[in-house]
C-alpha cells in the first residue's frame, strides 16, 4: 500500500480513569470505524477501547504508521491533554480536546457538544490555533546540561523542603533583575496564565499573546510582582546560597528533576508551537467566564434569597 492510498487516521488519549471518558471515546472510535477511518491509541489503553468496540482498526501509535494521524483526540481534562501533548508536539499534529475533568481550558468540546463531532473530524471541519511553548534547559556547575523537557503550561522551581526557602537569582536577557528568597518561581505561558501561576496572583493572559509570564511565589522581597516579558526573551533562574539550597523543577506538573546549589535553568520560546484544533469560535472572554464561573454583572447583583 502506498502512502497516499493509506487509511486516514486520527491519534486518541483517553483518561481511562473516568468511565464516562471511555463512554465518549468509544463513541467516537466506532463513529470513526464506520467513516472508514482508522485510529492510533496510546497502547496502555487500546486493549480498554478494543474489547468495547468491535472491528475498529485501533493501531498503537508507538507503530511506524503514527506519522499518518491527522489529530489527536484527548477525551479528559487538562492533565490529560498536558500529557497527551508530549505525543503530539514533536509530531506537529494538531490536539483537540473533549473535557471529562474540572476546569479544561484546553478543551474545546464538553461531552454534551460531541453529536457532530465524528461528522467535523472527518470533514476536517475544524481550524488550528498556535499556542506558545517553552523550552527548559537544566545546567550546573559541572556536568553541563543535565536535563532538558518543554513546557505547554509552566515551569515551576518549588522548595525541596518545607522548612527552608529557594535563593533564586532571576535573570532576564542576561541581565539580573532581582535575587528572591521563596517558596518558588514560575514561568509561565499564556496558556498556563489560567492555572497554577493564576493561584500564585499572576494575571491572566489571553492565549493569542505571544508572551512570557514571570511570577514568584511568596518571595521574601520588596520587589516581588509578576511580570509579563517578551516571547523572545531569555529567563535564567540560578540557584545560589548555601549548600543546602536545593529544589525540584516542575513542567507542566508532570515532568521533573531535583535541582541544588549551582543549578541553572534557562528557560525560552521553543521554536514549535503546540497545534489546538477549534471547531468553532468561541471566544476567550466567554471561556474565562464559563470555566471561572464569573459573576458578569458583579456580587451587588447576584441573589442573596430571602
Amino acid at each position: 500500500m502506498t502512502a497516499s492510498s493509506q487509511p486516514r487516521r486520527v491519534a486518541i488519549k483517553v483518561n481511562t480513569r473516568r468511565s464516562e471518558a471511555l463512554d465518549v471515546a468509544s463513541a467516537f472510535v466506532q463513529g470513526i470505524t464506520a467513516a472508514g477511518m482508522g485510529c492510533l491509541v496510546d497502547p496502555e489503553q487500546i486493549d480498554e477501547l478494543a474489547a468495547r468496540v468491535d472491528g475498529a482498526d485501533l493501531v498503537p501509535w508507538t507503530d511506524a504508521r503514527e506519522r499518518a494521524a491527522e489529530l489527536l483526540v484527548v477525551f479528559g481534562g487538562d492533565g490529560t491533554i498536558l500529557r497527551a501533548a508530549e505525543w503530539s508536539l514533536p509530531r506537529r499534529v494538531p490536539l483537540l480536546g473533549v473535557n471529562l475533568g474540572h476546569v479544561g481550558f484546553l478543551a474545546e468540546l464538553e461531552p454534551s457538544d460531541t453529536a457532530d463531532l465524528v461528522t467535523r473530524v472527518v470533514r476536517r471541519d475544524y481550524a488550528i490555533e498556535h499556542r506558545l511553548v517553552l523550552s527548559v534547559v537544566v545546567t550546573d556547575e559541572h556536568a553541563g546540561t543535565r536535563w532538558e523537557s518543554f513546557s505547554v503550561n509552566e515551569v515551576s522551581i518549588e522548595k525541596a523542603a518545607r522548612d527552608r526557602m529557594l535563593e533564586v537569582l532571576v535573570s532576564v536577557d542576561h541581565r539580573p533583575v532581582s535575587r528572591w528568597h521563596c517558596d518558588g518561581v514560575l514561568v509561565s505561558t499564556p496558556t498556563g496564565s489560567t492555572a497554577y501561576a493564576f493561584s500564585g496572583g499572576g494575571p491572566v493572559i489571553w492565549p493569542d499573546v505571544e508572551a512570557m509570564l514571570l511570577v514568584p511565589l511568596s518571595a521574601h522581597a520588596l520587589f516581588a510582582r509578576p511580570m509579563v516579558l517578551s516571547p523572545f526573551s531569555r529567563v535564567d533562574l540560578d540557584l545560589s546560597g548555601s549548600l543546602s539550597n536545593s529544589g525540584v523543577l516542575w513542567c507542566d506538573g508532570a515532568r521533573s528533576t531535583d535541582l541544588s546549589r549551582g543549578s541553572r535553568i534557562m528557560v525560552r520560546r521553543l521554536p514549535q508551537d503546540l497545534l489546538i484544533a477549534r471547531t468553532g469560535e468561541q471566544p476567550f472572554a466567554n471561556r474565562l467566564v464559563k470555566k471561572f464561573d464569573l459573576p458578569v454583572e458583579g456580587w451587588r447583583n447576584r441573589d442573596v434569597g430571602a
